[in-house]
This record gives C-alpha cells, sequence and structure tokens, in this order.
C-alpha cells in the first residue's frame, strides 16, 4: 500500500488524467556559448607554459642521463687501463730481471765495481744535419 501523506490508512485518490485535444511538445534549444577570444588566447598560454616547462624537465633528465653514461665508460676504460698498466709494469720487472742473463748469452761482459766507463761524445745532431744536406 502506498504511503500517503504520512497515513497509511488512507486509501490514495486515483488521478484522472484527461487528455486534450493537443498534446504540448517542448523542444530544448540549446544556444552555443563562444569562448571569448581573451580566454582562448590564457588556455593557450596555459598549454604552452606547461608543454615548455616539461620539455625543459626531460631535456635536463637527457643531459643528466648522458653525464651518467660518460662517466661509466669512463670508469670501465680506467679500470681497463689500470689493469693493461699492472700487467705493462709485470712485464717490466721480468724484463730487468732478465736483462743481465740476457746480456750475458750475447756475449757482454759486466765491468769491474770501481772501473770508470768513458763513452766519447759523439754530436749526433750535426751528423743528421750534414747527411741532410747532401
Amino acid at each position: 500500500m502506498a504511503y500517503t501523506r504520512g497515513n497509511l490508512a488512507v486509501k490514495p485518490k486515483p488521478v484522472e488524467r484527461v487528455s486534450p485535444g493537443y498534446r504540448e511538445q517542448t523542444k530544448v534549444v540549446t544556444r552555443r556559448t563562444f569562448i571569448p577570444m581573451k580566454e582562448k588566447m590564457l588556455y593557450l598560454l596555459t598549454i604552452l607554459v606547461c608543454v615548455a616547462v616539461a620539455s625543459l624537465v626531460i631535456w635536463r633528465y637527457a643531459h643528466i642521463y648522458d653525464l651518467n653514461k660518460q662517466s661509466q665508460r669512463m670508469n670501465s676504460e680506467i679500470r681497463a687501463n689500470k689493469l693493461e698498466i699492472s700487467k705493462l709494469e709485470l712485464k717490466k720487472q721480468t724484463l730487468k730481471e732478465t736483462i743481465v742473463e740476457t746480456a750475458i748469452k750475447e756475449g757482454y761482459v759486466l765491468p769491474p765495481e770501481h772501473s770508470i766507463i768513458h763513452v766519447p761524445r759523439v754530436a749526433g745532431s750535426t751528423d743528421v744535419a750534414e747527411t741532410s744536406k747532401k
């Protein structure tokens, strides 16, 4: 049963519908309002500022990424160069140890400890100059 004005004991009265000879039709007319030019320019300027800020942030992140990549590349090159330097130092040390043995095998002799070795001075630059003139 329907609830009528706070009392359930009252029987609702049927509503008579009288149909008129004509039917009223309502048509909704929507008028399109235009956005003023100043407001359009404000929106455009806001979008341009947002795009500029976003592109600046992206550019900075790209620059930071590039610097990090260069730093990693330099670190790997430094590690490779340190490894090569240690190998070359080891080779230098072994060559220093074997140079006396190699010289003795080739026929060179060790001088006495207190002897003075005199090497005649030869002007290499004048010889080169004379040969280049000829």
